[in-house]
C-alpha cells in the first residue's frame, strides 16, 4: 500500500493581530525591550494596531527592524520604512500595522505610550512583556 504523503501548507497571510504579535517576537529575538502592542483600531484611521519597542543603540535598532522586515517578508513586504538610516526613531508601515523602533531617550520625549494611551494594550507572551533594559553594573 502506497504512503500518502502530506503537503504541508505555510501560511501566507497574516491578520492584522497576528502581525503586530509577530513583529513584537521578533522584536524580542534581537533584545528589544519594553515593547507594548496596542490596538488603535477603534481611536484611528491611521492602522489597526502600534508597535512600540526601544532598543539601546542605533545599531540594535537597525538590527530589530531588518529582524521584523525579514521575518515577515513571506506575508508581505513593509509598505515604508523611514530612518531606518540613522536608527534612532526607525518607523515602519505594514499597513494594518504601525512599529515604532526608539532609543529610549527618543521614545521618552515623543511619548506615544501617553499619547495612544486610550488604546487598549494587547497581551503578549510574559518574557517579552518582561523584557528590560539591560543595565552594566
Amino acid at each position: 500500500m502506497p504512503v500518502k504523503k502530506v503537503k504541508t501548507v505555510e501560511k501566507t497571510a497574516l491578520t492584522p493581530i497576528e502581525r503586530a504579535v509577530k513583529c513584537a517576537e521578533l522584536a524580542y529575538d534581537k533584545k528589544a525591550y519594553d515593547i507594548c502592542v496596542r490596538d488603535i483600531s477603534k481611536v484611528s484611521s491611521i492602522a489597526d494596531y502600534m508597535v512600540i519597542i526601544s532598543g539601546s543603540s542605533d545599531k540594535q535598532n537597525q538590527a530589530i527592524a531588518d529582524n521584523i522586515r525579514i521575518g515577515l517578508k513571506k506575508f508581505g513586504k513593509v509598505n515604508d520604512i523611514e530612518g531606518a538610516t540613522d536608527g534612532k526613531w526607525i518607523v515602519m508601515d505594514y499597513g494594518d500595522v504601525l512599529v515604532h523602533v526608539f532609543h529610549d531617550q527618543i521614545r521618552r520625549y515623543y511619548d506615544l505610550d501617553g499619547l495612544w494611551g486610550m488604546a487598549p494594550e494587547v497581551e503578549l507572551a510574559p518574557e517579552i512583556k518582561a523584557a528590560r533594559k539591560e543595565t552594566d553594573f
